[in-house]
Formats: structure tokens, C-alpha cells, sequence
């Protein structure tokens, strides 16, 4: 994470575009304020749109403006979002959510500066730093006629990738001694340190919205330190690989298999963990395992699993 943060205030000093790509909850925002705080841009707004929650049609209102008349309800003149970002910064979260027929319009004010309001026939000159943040890979997404291609490269300047927090363990204590110090009341609370083994090995589906949340509801109700009793019960418990690690070494240990059996055992438990967290989805399952449906039939059909 050192060489994500030091690329970061690289990319602070600029005035590039900047791609964010990471899981949902990984801290795109949270980097994106990053960016526009120590940016010499700071002392302008910094204005956040969620694309995935605005209704799509009013997405085009809201970016771009509209003029008195435009339609019904217009009843006067009102700025658009990148109007408001004038001098600062605007940034686009969920990208990869923002509707094909509007893609070109979005493509045209970036390469014009230039905004023109729904209804409105003059063009109106606007400066803003542009940040976008994608949970998908917008290039597939390129490849399959889902998103502009020349959009993706317009705005794929400077791309940052955001490992997701298991991919990052190592950060995982001081990000919680950092929720801590923000939520808890006690400025001593301390974590034990098999919680905090507990809480650096659970794999956040969820990131750090995730552990801020768990962090947050764990600091109002601790004492003097947040021992194992105190954390969710999903994260008490062995994560699936503890399981199958378990399953694997009993059957070694215990029931004196051969070393191909104990491999065996562990395909199978791998094989049925992977359709457990896909729900039954053997595409997604093959995925997550690294190898081709084919395979991964070929594995299911061998093993017998339904």
C-alpha cells in the first residue's frame, strides 16, 4: 500500500485524469478525496456524483445543467454538476454504470471543456479535474460494445488500482487503530491479540466499508479492550480455507490416506467451496478457481459433485 500511497501524491501534484479501479468498499472515494485535498486544486469544490443512484433520466440534468423550458418541470435555469465543480474537481463514481446513449455527451465535454445545458444553445467554459472511479474492468466492458472505447481511453489517463483489503493484510491493523481513535469513546481501547489475528485473517467481501462498519459497531460496545467475544460471528469462525486446510490435514493425520488421496480431498473440498460462494454458478466457480469450465466439469464429473 506505501507504493499506492507515494503514486497517489504523485498524481496529486497533476492535473491529469485519473481512473480508480478497485471492489466496492476498497476507498476509491476516500482516495478521490485524497486527490482533491492535496491537489492545487484544494481550495475549490470537490463535488462526488454517485452515478449508479441517479435515476438515468435525470442523470443528464444533473451532469450537464438545463435551461429554463428544457421540459415540463424546468421552471428555471439550473447548473449542472460540472458547473458546480468549476475550478475544482468532479468525480465519477461507478463509471462503468453510466448509460451508452449519454457516453458521448460525456466524451464531448471532456475533450471541449465545455458544457452545453439541456435545452441551452450556448456552450458555457468550465476547468474541473476529472477522477472516476470503476468496480469492473472498463476495458472488457470496451471490448464487448458495453462502454465507449474512446471514452475508456479519454479517461483512462492515469489508472490507480486499489488491491482489495485480503490482498493487503498487512494494513489491516493500523486501519483498524485508525476507525478506533475516530469512533471509540475510551482513547485507551486496545484490541487482544487473537482478535486482532481473527480480524486480519477474515477475507472483507465488503472492504474497508466493511471493517469500518465491524470497527465502528465494536468500539460502542467494548470496555477496555475487544477480545474474540466481541466480534461478529462470521469472523469468529475459520474462514473457508481454515476449513478445508483442517478437513485436509485430518484426513492425513487421522485417517492415514496416501499423499494422492490427501490431494484428492483437498480438490474436492476447493471444488465445493468455490460452488458454495458462486451459489451454484459453475461459470463463476471456475472463475474463482482459475480454470476453464471445461476443467472444472471434467473435476465435478470425476468427484462426483452434483
Amino acid at each position: 500500500m506505501r507504493s499506492i500511497l507515494l503514486r497517489i501524491d504523485t498524481i496529486a501534484a497533476s492535473d491529469s485524469s485519473v481512473l480508480l479501479i478497485g471492489e466496492t468498499g476498497v476507498g476509491k472515494e476516500l482516495i478521490a478525496e485524497y486527490i482533491h485535498r492535496t491537489s492545487p486544486r484544494s481550495a475549490r469544490p470537490l463535488v462526488k456524483v454517485g452515478l449508479a443512484s441517479l435515476p438515468p433520466e435525470l442523470l443528464e440534468s444533473e451532469l450537464f445543467g438545463h435551461e429554463r423550458g428544457a421540459y415540463t418541470s424546468a421552471s428555471s435555469d439550473k447548473k449542472g454538476l460540472f458547473e458546480l465543480a468549476e475550478g475544482g474537481t468532479i468525480f465519477l463514481d461507478d463509471i462503468d454504470d453510466f448509460p451508452l446513449a449519454l457516453q458521448s455527451k460525456l466524451l464531448r465535454v471532456l475533450e471541449s471543456r465545455e458544457v452545453m445545458r439541456v435545452g441551452g444553445t450556448t456552450p458555457i467554459a468550465i476547468d474541473v479535474r476529472l477522477i472516476t472511479a470503476t468496480k469492473v474492468d472498463l476495458k472488457e466492458l470496451a471490448s464487448r460494445n458495453h462502454f465507449r472505447p474512446d471514452l475508456y481511453y479519454r479517461i483512462n489517463v492515469v489508472p490507480l488500482v486499489i488491491p482489495p483489503l485480503r490482498d493487503r493484510r498487512d494494513d489491516i491493523p493500523p486501519i483498524i487503530t485508525h476507525f478506533l481513535n475516530r469512533y471509540a469513546n475510551n482513547p485507551n481501547i486496545k484490541v487482544a491479540d487473537d482478535a486482532m489475528h481473527a480480524l486480519t485473517n477474515y477475507s472483507w467481501p465488503g472492504n474497508i466499508r466493511e471493517l469500518r462498519n465491524i470497527v465502528q459497531q465494536m468500539a460502542l460496545f467494548a470496555n477496555g479492550e475487544i477480545c474474540m467475544k466481541d466480534l461478529p460471528n462470521e469472523i469468529r469462525e475459520d474462514s473457508p480455507l481454515e476449513v478445508i486446510v483442517k478437513a485436509c490435514n485430518r484426513c492425513f493425520t487421522e485417517e492415514n490416506m496416501s499423499f494422492d488421496q490427501v490431494v484428492a480431498c483437498l480438490e474436492v473440498n476447493l471444488l465445493r467451496q468455490a460452488l458454495r460462494q458462486a451459489t451454484g454458478n459453475r461459470t463463476q466457480a471456475a472463475k474463482t478457481l482459475g480454470m476453464s469450465l471445461s476443467t472444472l466439469r471434467d473435476k465435478l464429473k470425476k468427484y462426483n459433485i452434483e
